[in-house]
């Protein structure tokens, strides 16, 4: 099967390490080896013994004698002949010594089961650092340690803790118990793995060491990532762009969107940017698809391997009932799905075919037809299929139940589903089918002929909508930046400044002390002026902001009194903007550990945190991706022009955009940077204020 997609380019990446030795070894051996069936060494062992027609196994126990009913070596060392890859199943306090061992023997790559590591602290970690610093320097590779194994099904090797199906499904896990849920899900759906890599602690090989090697191996169609810490997140997005790009979807299952991951946030950018939006634009940037269970995770690998990047989101509702058909619609919608009324040709072919009290005008209801004449179903997904304005077909209602009504028509039902899922394969277009009788002979005839069939409705429907919301267009991932020389002042003047030499306007402005120096640059300045304190953070909550002050005993007033209640080391005066017929937004930067900085676009001004109509998006983003963004706001008809309102000019809108998030993606000791707000008019954007956030 060819899964075609949109190449994304993310600019220079790591060249991906040889795994060979870790997938496809030529001999293996399982140190620590035991007959105990309590311990990870007897259930690794167990597996590895499937390999012994395919490849020497060789069993380690430091107590030698039989294990498993087969000869134990007492070390590496006695082991007779080359080994490739050596899994270590031993206590903490020995790990080290084996992984010498096995280097010492020529072993390429070893599999940490052993836990006891970075797992538990900061001591862990830096014997996890030299044992992975040991590893590469003797040009090996570690998996783990604290890991669960390593299989490929495609070069019969077993060395997890448990049996798994094969098939077309590479996985990437950081948890055991998600890769046996998710191998359950799958084996339900005809599925299995082609590879799975448990990552353990990461110490040497982290996820996207194994999203590469992956995308390079012939028996993997589809990859599947269960992962709680991705390390470097650049490197993580740059692989999974290069497996998209080479026609294997990535699915992504984590977690993320606690509080707690935003309670250090100085800024408004800060404070609205949390673990799932971060992630959520990597997995934008990169092309992945992102999910929320391991049973969504198995509907949705399920559907791209029967369906692959075909369209979805124009569905036409195939009922047998009125209610069924009511409801589906809803809940498409709310999936995210387009329901549309059919065209006068597909209504009257329908129609053709159906009792007069079918409805034809979507959703379909066959109103009885089923027991009356269940080829129905065939006939009517034929014309919905056929129909070029739908994309997906979702059928709903009591089909797998009409078999019950006696033997003549379950023989016909299941004839019927056979025709259904011909008609599918011919059209090549999703279809999917909720039925109230899933355990059905019928269902299972549907399943068999490569037909997602589910128990809930809005199960079927979410699929769908994941298929139609993973083939919008791309965006454009973001390009390297060099670093810039480092900002050592994090006032409002430097951020000012330093965002308006990268081609952001802002109004005139100066420096002041005395109220003297104010009242002579609001002179200067002329018209209407602001004043603001500086050294605060957050200045209008502070009462640090003065507005329309036209006058100098104004100014003098305004001075005065934030200098007793604020005592700010200094003062800006600058020319008061008109905010009338513009629009307010926010565009700020916050540096995220994982995957480094990440733009925020939304609502500006004191709407900011009470709308939260924000998007997020890897930074630097280039114009044409910051208009994209700027086109998903929910009030994105206010820049476009609404009721009388002339459109902003989205140009310049953009080109501020991108060249906020290029400041904060060349300064990395900057971890929070933002204008807010932005505001754009018709005739360009002017920034009316700013701040900045360093590193501590």
């Amino acid at each position: 099967m060819t899964l075609a997609t949109t190449a994304r380019t993310l600019g220079p990446t790591a060249p991906g390490r040889a795994l060979d030795a870790l997938f496809s070894p030529r001999a293996v051996a399982v140190v620590g080896a035991s007959d105990d069936q309590s311990k990870y060494g007897n259930w690794i062992s167990v597996q590895a013994l499937r390999m012994s027609g395919e490849r020497p196994v060789h069993l380690v126990n430091r107590r030698g004698g039989p294990v498993l009913g087969r000869p134990a070596h007492r070390s590496l060392a006695d082991v007779p002949g080359p080994v490739d890859l050596v899994v270590i199943a031993v206590p903490a306090a020995g790990f080290e010594a084996a992984v010498e061992e096995a280097l010492a023997v020529g072993a390429r790559a070893i599999v940490g089961i052993t836990a006891g590591f970075g797992e538990l602290g900061a001591d862990g970690k830096a014997r996890e650092a030299a044992l992975a610093e040991r590893v590469r320097g003797a040009g090996a590779v570690l998996l783990g340690p604290n890991c669960l194994g390593v299989l490929d099904s495609t070069t019969g090797l077993y060395l997890a803790s448990n049996p798994l199906p094969a098939g077309p499904v590479g996985l990437i896990s950081q948890s055991g118990n998600m890769a046996l849920e998710l191998s359950a899900f799958l084996t339900g759906r005809g599925l299995g793995f082609s590879r799975f890599a448990s990552l353990g602690n990461q110490a040497d090989l982290n996820a996207a060491d194994l999203v590469r090697a992956y995308a390079a191996h012939d028996g993997t169609e589809l990859i599947a990532v269960y992962c709680e810490d991705f390390g470097d997140g650049r490197a993580f997005v740059a692989a999974a762009s290069e497996a998209v790009a080479a026609g294997k979807p990535v699915v992504l299952l984590t977690v993320g969107g606690s509080a707690a991951s935003v309670r250090g946030a100085k800024s408004h950018t800060g404070a609205l940017t949390s673990d799932t939006s971060v992630i959520d634009a990597a997995c934008r940037a990169a092309g992945v698809d992102r999910v929320n269970s391991p049973r969504e995770m198995a509907d949705l690998l399920a559907a791209l391997h029967r369906f692959g990047p075909a369209p979805a989101r124009r569905v036409a509702v195939l009922a047998d009932g009125g209610g069924h058909a009511s409801v589906a619609c809803d809940v498409a919608e709310a999936c995210g799905l387009d329901v549309p009324e059919f065209a006068p040709a597909t209504a009257g072919a329908l129609r053709a075919g159906l009792p007069p009290s079918a409805g034809v005008g979507n959703p379909v209801d066959l109103a009885g037809a089923g027991e009356q004449d269940i080829a129905s179903f065939t006939r009517t997904l034929d014309v919905l299929l056929a129909d070029p304005d739908t994309d997906s077909v979702l059928v709903t209602g009591y089909f797998g139940g009409y078999g019950t009504y006696g033997e003549a028509l379950a023989a016909r039902e299941i004839a019927t589903a056979r025709a259904m899922g011909e008609s599918v394969r011919r059209h090549g277009r999703p279809v999917v089918v909720h039925t109230m009788c899933a355990d059905s002979p019928a269902a299972d005839e549907l399943r068999a002929q490569g037909v997602p069939v589910f128990g809930a409705v809005e199960d079927a429907a979410r699929t769908l909508g994941m298929l139609a919301r993973r083939t919008a267009a791309p965006v454009e991932a973001p390009r390297p930046v060099s670093a810039a020389p480092p900002v050592d002042d994090d006032g409002y003047w430097s951020a000012r400044e330093l965002i308006r030499t990268a081609g952001v306007a802002f109004p005139a402005a100066r420096l002041v002390r005395t109220a003297d120096e104010a009242a002579d640059a609001a002179r200067a300045i002329g018209g209407p002026v602001v004043l603001k304190a500086l050294g605060l953070l957050h200045k209008s909550d502070s009462g640090g902001v003065a507005l329309g002050l036209r006058d100098e005993e104004s100014v003098r007033a305004a001075h005065a009194d934030m200098a007793r209640r604020l005592d700010p080391p200094g003062f800006c005066v600058e020319a008061m903007a008109d905010l009338g017929g513009g629009v307010e937004l926010i565009v700020g930067v916050q540096r995220d550990p994982r995957f480094g900085p990440v733009a925020m676009v939304g609502l500006g001004g004191v709407a900011t945190e009470v709308l939260r109509d924000v998007v997020f998006a890897l930074a630097p983003v280039a114009p044409a991706h910051a208009r994209a963004i700027l086109g998903e706001l929910r009030a994105a008809a206010l820049l476009r022009g609404v009721r009388g309102r002339p459109s902003v000019d989205l140009d310049a809108l953009a080109a501020a955009v991108a060249a906020v998030t290029e400041v904060a993606a060349a300064h990395p000791e900057i971890t929070e940077l933002e204008v807010n707000p932005l505001l754009a008019t018709e005739d360009g954007c002017l920034g009316l204020d700013a701040r900045i956030v360093l590193e501590n």
